[in-house]
């Protein structure tokens, strides 16, 4: 049996605020065994991160404090440690992965210099080139290419892949005892991530070390943790091993978070679970069971604080009953596309939206006269068809030219080239007013509704614009109809007198939705509308999406990284890769039969939230090219690993694929069909 190395009990750490002092962590025990991979897992809220940096003694002064508990490492308590014996430890014996690498690290400092600097604080003795010489071992060690380069390069000239490796190469320069991973692949692509995580592998098996992996990714957890702690609404609501956890949940959370993932293997368009409402904030925390408001199995005893009892070898749930046993919801959604009736009679196509040839390239400044010095090909001839009240997913890496792609459908960007077609009208010979009119036709859902809603406007302002803007109805029918899409989406009519911030990010989504449909539009474009939201809150978008498809006959172009949500939500996807399609089909011959290497990879990738499956990952070299410089050929070739000679020189065709019956599966690979998927 391992030995405990980080043993926490009682902890209850505080932050005074205006409002009185709230508890973030509250009477949290947990052990960490020396070796493993402990996972901490819940909703953003929920006390994980406040937990981490409790262990570090990073809490913000003078609000954070730890209350009462102990911290036990190695059996010394690190709360009563004095400052200067913790500045020891700290990034020595225990390090940390921060959730986000560009805001972690210097913008004015080298790379180099940034990883130097942990030798400086902890090994004195260290002569100027020796502290560069391990540098430049642990950039070669992360993986980084071109690890001298790199070593006078900025945190901004190098990608997020990147910078999280240089984070972890900080983390372990001193090959710590502990790692504390905070969220390390959360903002990356599903390629990088599996990059990442590999590397994370790798390096535990290497040096020994303990991770405390802390993510609300339960496909990450299955794949990386040895033991997990559920954590909800700043308590712990459940530990137990990776397996046991996942085949026999105890609590109504645990269990909610479990059954709310997309997952590849479910039918397309399923009803998902969801867990309704959200995390109570701490200001007004209920009495007794903290997860009562949401929880299915309410009943007066959970008003009574649930005992934290045994219910399995090495189990334990924080709940009044148990056995407790979900109804999952496997009915799928109607989709309903033969039945849907075009809106306009002269409609000349049966396709919604048709896409040929777009091209994006933007033009590159430099030089002392600041001319123009090359393109960057965002888009580089692509096509495709959308049929009314169908879902199109765009899927690939960041900086493949999906969002470019949705924005040029809209002229937000002019294209450099091509045609966009939308009910047969030729979007590109529209002038300025009829493009206008048109777009009450064509909506857009942002990424991030925070930075796309008006932070100085009431909900109602922002509501009541669209139908400003274009003279529909006099003040009391907009107001009526803010109400109504306020009802439709699942917010509460009170929310036209309150201001973006005082939402929760799965409540600003859902105002960006209903900002989208206000007009009552036919094309709508979702730009990676679920990325940044907890596994919870996504079900909820997800189903909310299928649900306005089915009522208005919506057709979506939906982009996202992540293949198991845009396999849930598509009919057809096409993945792109560099600008370029390189496979199109429908949605589930995506998965059962992909034949672009490419695509292959992106499956593969996927975190599966099941530990007993054991898949064979396959790892990408590298990060996209720069789109300034393309690769020739296939531009796939320098990352492929069936490449060949004729790869380098002869630019592959999206052609039908072998073996495919019918038109519907595209591919554009030499070798197409050669490698079989591996799922």
């Amino acid at each position: 049996m391992s030995e405990v190395i980080l043993k926490i009990k009682n902890l209850v750490t505080a932050f005074d605020t205006e409002s009185g002092r709230i508890r973030a962590v509250d009477d949290v025990s947990f052990e960490v065994k020396q070796g493993q991979t402990l996972g901490i897992v819940g909703e953003s809220g929920c006390g994980k991160s406040v937990t981490s940096l409790s262990i570090m003694r990073l809490l913000p002064k003078p609000a954070g404090i730890i209350e009462s508990g102990e911290i036990l490492f190695q059996d010394k308590d690190i709360v009563r440690t004095d400052p200067d014996k913790m500045h020891k430890i700290r990034g020595n014996r225990i390090s940390m992965i921060f959730q986000e690498p560009m805001t972690a690290l210097n913008p004015v400092h080298k790379i180099g210099k940034q990883i130097g600097e942990v030798f400086r604080l902890h090994y004195s003795e260290m002569n100027k080139k020796e502290i560069q010489e391990k540098s430049l071992e642990m950039l070669h060690k992360v993986g980084i290419p071109d690890p001298e380069k790199r070593m006078g390069e900025y945190p901004h000239q190098i990608s997020g892949g990147m910078r999280q490796r240089v984070m972890i190469a900080m983390a372990l320069a001193c090959e710590p005892d502990i790692l504390i991973a905070d969220e390390p692949t959360t903002a990356l692509d599903v390629t990088i991530q599996a990059q990442i995580l590999e590397l994370m592998k790798q390096l535990q098996r290497d040096i020994g070390m303990t991770i405390i992996f802390i993510t609300h990714d339960l496909g990450v957890i299955a794949e990386m943790c040895d033991e997990v702690v559920v954590m909800y609404a700043g308590k712990v609501a459940e530990t137990a091993s990776v397996s046991d956890l996942f085949k026999n949940p105890s609590h109504p959370y645990t269990k909610g978070l479990l059954s709310s993932m997309p997952r590849l293997e479910y039918p397309r368009k399923m009803k998902l679970n969801v867990i309704k409402g959200m995390v109570p904030s701490l200001y007004e925390l209920p009495r007794g069971c903290r997860f009562q408001n949401r929880c299915p199995y309410f009943q007066a005893v959970c008003e009574t604080e649930p005992p934290m009892k045994s219910v399995g070898e090495n189990h334990f749930s924080c709940c009044h009953f148990e056995n407790l046993k979900l109804e999952t919801r496997n009915s799928k959604l109607e989709t309903r596309n033969s039945k849907f009736e075009t809106r306009n009679s002269d409609q000349i196509s049966s396709f919604k939206l048709q896409v040929s040839n777009l091209k994006m390239h933007f033009p590159v400044y430099g030089g002392v006269f600041w001319r123009k010095i090359g393109k960057v090909y965002a888009v580089d001839g692509v096509s495709f068809n959308v049929r009314t009240g169908e879902t199109l997913g765009l899927v690939g890496e960041s900086g493949c030219g999906k969002t470019t792609v949705g924005r040029a459908i809209l002229r937000i960007y002019d294209p450099t080239e091509g045609d966009v077609l939308f009910e047969g009208k030729n979007m590109s010979l529209l002038g300025r007013k009829a493009l206008r009119d048109l777009r009450r036709d064509m909506q857009m859902i942002f990424q991030d509704p925070f930075e796309s809603l008006n932070s100085r406007h009431t909900i109602g302002d922002i509501l009541e614009e669209p139908f400003i803007i274009h003279g529909v109805g006099s003040p009391e029918e907009r107001k009526s109809k803010v109400r109504q899409l306020l009802n439709r989406v699942g917010i509460s009519q009170d929310a036209v007198t309150r201001f973006p911030h005082e939402f929760s990010g799965g409540q600003r989504q859902r105002i960006g939705i209903a900002r989208a449909i206000a007009l009552d539009p036919k094309l709508m474009i979702c730009d990676e509308p679920v990325s940044a939201l907890d596994v919870s809150v996504q079900s909820q978008i997800l189903n909310l999406l299928l649900e306005l498809q089915q009522d208005m006959g919506l057709t979506y172009v939906f982009i996202a990284h992540d293949l198991a949500v845009v396999k849930h939500i598509s009919d057809h996807i096409a993945v792109m890769y560099l600008g370029k399609i390189v496979e199109y089909a429908d949605a589930d011959t995506i998965y059962e039969k992909a034949m672009h290497p490419y695509t292959q990879t992106l499956i593969s990738a996927i975190p599966v939230p099941d530990p007993s499956v054991k898949k064979q990952t396959r790892i990408l070299a590298g990060d996209v090219p720069s789109p300034i410089n393309p690769p020739s050929g296939c531009r796939f070739h320098t990352r492929c690993p069936i490449m060949t000679e004729q790869c380098k020189h002869e630019e592959p065709k999206l052609r039908i694929a072998p073996g495919s019956v019918g038109e519907g599966h595209l591919v554009a690979c030499h070798r197409a069909g050669e490698v079989k998927s591996e799922k």
